[in-house]
């Protein structure tokens, strides 16, 4: 309908910098780009569907969102070439929608990984981190993934009636996990961002169990209990 603008009302102010009920100082984000916004909808920030995100970048079409209760301007979603002054790192957003599946002693030989691939799509399992390890008798290998904890007792069934065709020697399912990721258009131009989220956690004791990255995001897998300080000290050291 050639609009110059999409207006989405909801019950909060805008887009965060990371979730007020976990760190009171969080701050409205006055604009995002699409890609930043992309990437918090699909680690955990539920302001904004993907979709309507995707729908706005494919049209060019700038986004609010802004509350319906007060009359504040809202966070503006809008082309990265809008963005005067790009952050290092807008964000943090976690997820607790996690299970961390471990598969030990698979055969270490082409394939493999595709079997095991192919078998969560066949079902329909959304895969999100992949860790693999080569045991040290160079014979077996481990491997490690997550999936949203929906698809928890699926997995579990479908893997273990594979058992013979994939050769396993264990299968661990764990759904005390959860995603803290660090989103920022700047990380494409700034070394350094991993190592500080890395050392934070390291300060605070926290164990990273699996790593994913793109070129606008670091996330990693942790114990759920330790989500919250984990997102609260990521949000002060950042200085957000």
């Amino acid at each position: 309908i050639d609009a110059e603008r999409c207006d989405i009302y909801t019950d909060v102010e805008g887009v965060f910098t990371t979730d007020p009920n976990i760190e009171i100082n969080a701050k409205k984000i006055p604009k995002l780009s699409y890609e930043e916004m992309l990437e918090m909808a699909s680690t955990g920030a539920k302001v904004l569907h993907t979709r309507s995100v995707e729908l706005a970048m494919k049209n060019n079409l700038t986004l609010q969102v802004l509350s319906s209760l007060t009359k504040k301007n809202g966070t503006f979603i809008v082309d990265e070439k809008e963005l005067i002054e790009k952050e290092i790192v807008s964000g943090v957003s976690y997820s607790r929608n996690e299970a961390k599946v471990t598969i030990s002693g698979i055969p270490d030989k082409p394939g493999i990984s595709a079997k095991i691939f192919g078998l969560m799509t066949e079902n329909n399992i959304n895969v999100d981190m992949i860790v693999q390890n080569i045991s040290q008798d160079g014979v077996s290998a481990n491997i490690t993934f997550t999936i949203n904890q929906k698809d928890h007792d699926l997995t579990k069934s479908v893997i273990e009636k594979s058992k013979n065709t994939l050769n396993y020697k264990s299968l661990l399912l764990d759904k005390r996990v959860a995603k803290v990721s660090v989103i920022g258009m700047g990380m494409m131009s700034q070394a350094g961002v991993a190592e500080k989220m890395f050392k934070t956690l390291a300060k605070n004791v926290i164990n990273i169990l699996a790593i994913s990255t793109s070129e606008i995001k670091i996330s990693v897998l942790i114990d759920e209990k330790h989500t919250n300080i984990a997102v609260k000290s990521l949000h002060e050291v950042y200085n957000l």
